[in-house]
């Protein structure tokens, strides 16, 4: 069977060509239809290079090899003060963020389907990962993104050659300017909310993980949350390993938000199917800068798309989704930079979930006549790290928080010899 865009809603069926965003229906999100992934042996594995094409048989579409950046495959390290947990380090990106997986997917599909120009709506990373990608591919793009958005963000939009239009109000306001220019005839919108070819790419990020801890997983991933791309993803590449017979049981979920703006885990602990209408925020307003919620700007998302798959995909792996505070966030992204690794605030609110004992430790109890009983032991005998963490932003182009900037008149000393 072809491969279609089908409604999560309504199941009605989308061709590729149609360049559909949305169900045309119900205006349901859309899932990929008529592609049943394989994830290559060890065997095969250990004769290709390195980086997430290798696990071409799982991906939907080939290796656009004029466009590839080299992307995937990134480093997975010990973290500080914590040798049960790893921190895979995906700001080491091309662009700068793990949003590069699921950016190079899109523009695989755009390179076959050919639209007159590329259209993505970010609070940053996501948009400058499909902008370097449309750069590649020598495709148009514009890009919107909320007015407030970091200027290291939008002079890398620029830099890429991408038309930037920056958008006042939330982070929604955004995503609804660039949803009323994909109606222009043979606009792709390069969504990586709304288009499901870039979840395909961000499962890699699991794929990997399951190679480099040696033909496994670990007891939990905990995993930012906005939009949900990672978390989607991460569940996906799980489902597929699964599904193989790869691995015993599916890792849990614990999915992270900025207390300011946490429509997700207010939905999660309030046992609902889908977030509420009115954002459920805790306390703060529509994340971001502009909303003055935040500053884990790329995860300030009020109304997430997919926020009823996202809530399935936690629950179904028996995970949470929890909150941390912006001065929580402060604190865990000094403590990255004074471990040598410079992230953006966004990219702490994991290691802030971990250090505030959010995320757990202990494994679930196993089933000694189980098929995963041997793989507990080996986890109780310390074989291989109980979390992994993604570092999944540079730094290097985002506004730092208040606690890593140097006080004003402060020089520190110089040193000779």
């Amino acid at each position: 069977m072809a491969m279609t865009l089908e409604c999560a809603v309504c199941s009605r069926r989308h061709a590729l060509g149609e360049l559909a965003w949305r169900c045309a229906g119900c205006g349901g999100v859309l899932d990929l239809a008529g592609f049943t992934a394989a994830v290559p042996g060890p065997a095969v594995l250990a004769g290709r290079r390195p980086g997430m094409w290798r696990y071409a048989e799982a991906l939907p579409l080939p290796e656009p090899v004029a466009v590839s950046l080299g992307e995937g495959m990134t480093p997975l390290v010990t973290a500080p003060g914590r040798p049960d947990v790893r921190l895979k380090l995906d700001h080491l990106m091309p662009s700068g963020s793990f949003k590069d997986r699921g950016a190079v997917l899109l523009a695989a599909l755009a390179v076959r389907l050919a639209p007159s120009r590329l259209v993505a709506d970010s609070s940053g990373n996501a948009g400058a990962a499909i902008a370097a990608y449309a750069a590649r591919a020598g495709l148009p793009c514009d890009v919107y993104v909320p007015a407030a958005t970091s200027a290291g963000k939008v002079g890398q939009l620029h830099a890429y050659g991408a038309t930037v239009h920056r958008i006042d109000g939330s982070r929604e306001d955004t995503a609804d300017a660039a949803a009323r220019a994909v109606e222009e005839p043979g606009v792709l919108y390069a969504s990586h909310v709304h288009n499901p070819f870039f979840l395909h790419g961000t499962k890699t990020y699991v794929l990997e993980l399951f190679e480099q801890l040696g033909g496994r997983l670990p007891d939990t991933l905990v995993l930012p949350v906005g939009n949900g791309t990672l978390v989607l993803g991460a569940h996906l590449g799980a489902r597929e390993l699964l599904a193989q017979g790869l691995v015993p049981r599916l890792p849990r979920i614990v999915a992270v938000q900025a207390a300011a703006c946490a429509p997700l885990a207010a939905a999660f602990r309030l046992g609902l199917a889908v977030p509420g209408p009115d954002g459920g925020t805790d306390g703060g307003t529509d994340g971001g800068p502009d909303g003055g919620g935040t500053i884990a700007e790329g995860i300030a998302i009020a109304r997430p798309a997919r926020g009823a798959q996202i809530l399935a995909a936690v629950r179904d792996t028996g995970g949470e989704i929890v909150t941390v505070t912006d001065d929580e966030v402060r604190v865990a992204h000094t403590a990255l930079a004074r471990a040598g690794l410079y992230v953006e605030p966004t990219s702490a609110v994991c290691w802030a979930a971990v250090t505030a004992g959010l995320a757990g430790t202990a494994a679930p109890a196993p089933d000694p006549d189980g098929p995963d009983a041997g793989v507990a032991g080996a986890e109780a005998a310390g074989a291989g790290p109980r979390l992994v963490v993604p570092l999944c932003g540079t730094g290097l182009k985002s506004r730092p928080p208040d606690a890593v900037r140097r006080p004003p008149g402060r020089v520190a000393p110089s040193r000779t010899g």
